[in-house]
């Protein structure tokens, strides 16, 4: 367990109790120096260099220097990661490169994945699939193994289900696909930043993440890819761009790819995005990846923990893995007035988000967070359940975003 976990740059509400944020999963907190430091960007590199910061500030390499930056906390060695782009972008270069080293493979299931998907996901494998004349076949999580025919060209899933939290084993899911011959794309959105992993080990092929989540990169934050060495000189960018190309200022109307990960780039640099996910990523520095998913269990035992005997009786379920080995870092809670109770929780300081189609999704962010937040949490959701007081009208009128 961290013995000390990080404080958050506004760790109170404007008004009313202290806020306690359960909802990192979907969008991690600013650091406390955050402001300072990006406010001395646009003085200090922008304002004063201009153009020559690209140069000076060393702001075209930002993309494989963050990038090794979260191969550190994802098992990955130098090299093999850039942080660019959106995950939904990423995503679709992945399963590009993927099914391109696989040439060869046109049996049916071409691509097989998992039901339950982030819908970007499933949008995404459904276009490439159009694209390449392909066929997807999705099946329950457990099934995914036994899918895999011979012919398989791409194994696609995500590592922590964004709804329930529940865990897939990345060494597992890949070894069996391997053992088709199969390539594996993994999705790590919900799990970098608050879990341990072993990319190299588990010898993955490719995967992608975003980073606005538990790395606290702000919102929309540059997503990251990771591939393979192995397979760097194979990799085809769906997206080929001038950033991407072995000497990107010889301006050469022909693409030839750079060398190594770097092929995977497509346009500029964003650089602002950047700055703030390379501060951020400063919250990693010296926290080992095993503590803080010791952490991340303790604080989401202690969560059912609570939830069994305290909130039950209101109606409530625990609707994650119960075993930590197939759960992430955030448990979800099922009750039919989800919605309205959510809306409750967060006027009372209890920063949490609804799923549908019944679901209170709380997110462990164990960098910031203790066991007496979670006491504290669940102390505040029950006295909200016991005056009656999440049924005032206006917790049930919805908004644009849940």
């Amino acid at each position: 367990m961290l013995e000390s976990p990080q404080q958050l740059a506004d760790p109170t509400a404007s008004a009313g109790p202290r806020r306690i944020y359960l909802d990192g999963n979907s969008l991690g907190p600013p650091s406390l120096d955050m402001a300072a430091r990006m406010a001395a960007f646009v003085t200090d590199e922008w304002h004063a260099d201009l153009i020559g910061g690209w140069n000076g500030q060393g702001w075209w390499d930002l993309p494989v220097a963050i990038g090794d930056r979260i191969g550190d906390l994802i098992g990955a060695g130098p090299g093999q990661v850039i942080a660019a782009d959106t995950t939904t972008v990423l995503l679709y270069k992945a399963l590009v490169a993927g099914l391109y080293l696989r040439p060869d493979r046109d049996a049916r299931p071409w691509i097989v994945t998992h039901t339950g998907n982030f819908p970007t996901d499933r949008h995404v494998l459904d276009g490439v699939a159009r694209q390449f004349g392909a066929q997807v076949e999705a099946v329950a999580a457990a099934d995914m193994a036994d899918a895999i025919c011979d012919g398989t060209a791409i194994v696609y899933a995500t590592h922590v289900d964004f709804r329930s939290g529940a865990r897939l084993d990345i060494g597992a899911l890949t070894a069996a696909a391997h053992a088709k011959g199969a390539v594996v794309v993994w999705d790590l959105s919900h799990s970098a930043g608050a879990m341990d992993l072993h990319l190299d080990r588990d010898d993955v092929d490719l995967a992608v993440g975003c980073s606005y989540k538990f790395l606290n990169g702000g919102p929309g934050a540059p997503a990251f890819l990771y591939a393979a060495e192995r397979h760097h000189d194979d990799l085809v960018n769906a997206v080929p761009g001038w950033i991407g190309d072995a000497q990107p200022f010889a301006m050469l109307e022909e693409h030839r790819p750079a060398p190594g990960i770097r092929r995977m780039l497509s346009g500029t640099p964003p650089v602002i995005g950047l700055r703030a996910l390379d501060i951020a990523l400063d919250g990693f520095d010296d926290v080992d990846m095993a503590d803080l998913r010791r952490h991340s269990v303790a604080l989401t035992e202690r969560f059912i923990e609570l939830a069994d005997r305290d909130l039950a009786p209101h109606g409530f379920t625990v609707a994650s893995p119960r075993d930590a080995d197939r759960r992430g870092s955030h448990v979800s809670l099922g009750h039919r007035d989800a919605y309205a109770i959510v809306q409750a929780m967060i006027a009372a300081g209890v920063v949490g988000d609804f799923r549908e189609p019944n679901l209170c999704r709380f997110g462990f962010a164990p960098l910031h967070l203790t066991l007496n937040d979670v006491d504290e949490a669940v102390a505040r959701l029950l006295e909200l359940m016991e005056t009656g007081a999440w049924q005032d009208p206006k917790f049930a009128e919805r908004r644009s975003v849940t």
